[in-house]
């Protein structure tokens, strides 16, 4: 079931994603985290919160959606570096319990297995989602089955030029390929909190909330989610019948 909240822009989006993530700031809570522009402003006020409300993340655990393949966790770019520089570096989270995929190594796939068994060990409370302008969710790009773990996914190239901005707009610089959570890995979370704004997520926020649940819009399958709650400011909320 999918909760819909309109907000008027990214702000108040943010505002109100962090008065939902708050109650869940709590000692033995698992937070599902995400990278990219949209959750920047709740990772703000996170932090706000933590600063001058002393908001706890000790006894907390975060895993994170996804990371590119064979980009060393220093490279700025690594989902790894944009945790630890938007968030982690400034609450007092135990490093031992901020997980993010591994996509270095030999062996990928080990690593997959080992993620989605890390994760049926401490179940996901609340799962922080972006939506991509083609309804992607993490990497899962559309046609990805519905049933998928975690895995190692080829990125599609309107998401490799998406991501050039990112490495000086140099397209060869762009990874191609990345670990991501499975679609059925994200829909174990208990709840979903997914966040858009801006017209050009307009009609992947339609497809996901009004259109059929089909892998040609991977975040469709929300639908069939017990608790989501996705945030949309007018723009993205524009073709919402």
């Amino acid at each position: 079931m999918i909760n819909v909240i309109k907000v008027k822009d990214y702000e108040e989006a943010s505002d109100k994603a962090f008065e939902i993530m708050k109650s869940y700031l709590k000692p033995g809570k698992v937070l599902g985290l995400a990278t990219g522009s949209t959750p920047l402003g709740l990772y703000a006020r996170m932090v706000k919160d933590y600063k001058e409300n002393n908001t706890s993340y000790k006894e907390i655990k975060s895993f994170n959606l996804d990371e590119y393949v064979g980009l060393p966790i220093e490279h700025p770019e690594s989902y790894y570096a944009f945790m630890h520089r938007n968030l982690f570096d400034h609450i007092d989270i135990d490093d031992n319990n901020a997980h993010v995929p591994c996509g270095l190594g030999d062996d990928l796939e080990k690593n997959c297995r080992e993620y989605d068994e890390m994760i049926d060990n401490d179940p996901i409370d609340i799962q922080i989602l972006g939506i991509g302008s083609d309804g992607h969710i993490a990497f899962n790009e559309p046609g990805t089955a519905f049933d998928s773990k975690t895995h190692v996914t080829d990125l599609h190239q309107s998401t490799i030029s998406d991501n050039a901005r990112f490495f000086d707009n140099d397209i060869s610089k762009v990874p191609t390929q990345a670990v991501t959570q499975g679609i059925g890995t994200i829909m174990k979370a208990k709840n979903i909190l997914l966040i858009a704004t801006g017209s050009n997520k307009a009609k992947a926020v339609k497809d996901m909330i009004e259109g059929p649940i089909d892998e040609a819009c991977p975040a469709s399958i929300l639908q069939n989610h017990q608790d989501v709650i996705v945030i949309v400011d007018e723009a993205a909320a524009s073709l919402l019948s």
